[in-house]
Order: C-alpha cells, then structure tokens, then sequence
C-alpha cells in the first residue's frame, strides 16, 4: 500500500500538466494562470517570470 502525500500549495508552486492525446503542454501558476505551450522550455520561462503575466489568466 502506498501513502499519498497531500498536494503542495504555496506561492512558489507551479505545476505543468500534459494534455492527454496531443504535445501540448500546461502550466497552472501558483496565481492560477495558465499557459499552453508544446516547448518545455517556454512554458518554464513564462511560469517563472510571475508576476508579469496577467494574474488568473493566459497570457
């Protein structure tokens, strides 16, 4: 049996999730922005220039 830890929070939390079926990929800013990128690279810039994106939405 494995023990799931509860899910981190805080304001230096970003997470990127990959879109089932496609070579998308998503970042979720601890601020609640999101971004869709296909380049990892990009999408880590874009998170971590927060705040400079717009705060609970796309850039």
């Amino acid at each position: 049996m494995t023990v799931r830890a509860e899910m981190l929070s805080g304001d230096t939390i970003f997470r990127i999730h990959w879109r089932l079926g496609t070579d998308r990929l998503v970042g979720v800013c601890h601020c609640g922005a999101e971004h869709e990128a296909e380049d990892p690279i990009v999408l880590w810039d874009w998170l971590l220039a927060h705040p400079r994106h717009p705060e609970g939405g796309d850039e």
